[in-house]
């Protein structure tokens, strides 16, 4: 661990459209090669086809996707005495958020579609009705976790 001071935390400001720091953190997320223009496009065309989709509001359901994905425990690899044990801990709100976004652009690329757009649309409706990748990702993440609780005590 580092013995220099903590990195603070940035100013997330809400993006121009939906005024939403969600948004924002999605767009940041899909950069690809510092291009956020192009990131902000796909990310405006899979709320526009989110909304026509579900006809309701796309901020909603992308909130809602990422509060069913995200993890409310992790497990964590920790040595103690010559042995490693995976000892399950709570996730930080922050932590669990960037779990969610990560998870949701990652799956949303390997879904098979035509554009980015689409796939982020598609997996945005998935997470938000308990379905799909990012789902059974947090599931296996708390079987997981689960499995290991009686490591619970190495947990400091």
């Amino acid at each position: 661990m580092s013995r220099r001071n903590t990195a603070k935390k940035r100013l997330i400001l809400p993006d121009p459209i939906y005024n939403s720091r969600l948004v924002t953190l999605l767009i940041n997320r899909m950069l690809k090669d510092g291009k956020k223009s192009t990131a902000r496009c796909f990310i405006y065309e899979a709320l526009k086809i989110v909304e026509e989709k579900k006809g309701s509001d796309p901020l909603e359901i992308l909130e809602q996707a990422v509060r069913n994905s995200t993890p409310l425990i992790e497990v964590k690899a920790r040595r103690i005495g010559g042995s490693t044990y995976q000892v399950p801990m709570e996730v930080r709100v922050d932590r669990g958020i960037t779990l969610a976004l990560r998870w949701l652009t990652r799956f949303s690329l390997q879904r098979p579609g035509k554009t980015i757009a689409i796939k982020l649309a598609n997996e945005l409706i998935d997470a938000s009705n308990e379905t799909g990748n990012t789902i059974k990702k947090r599931e296996e993440m708390h079987r997981m976790a689960e499995a290991n609780k009686a490591f619970v005590h190495y947990r400091y």
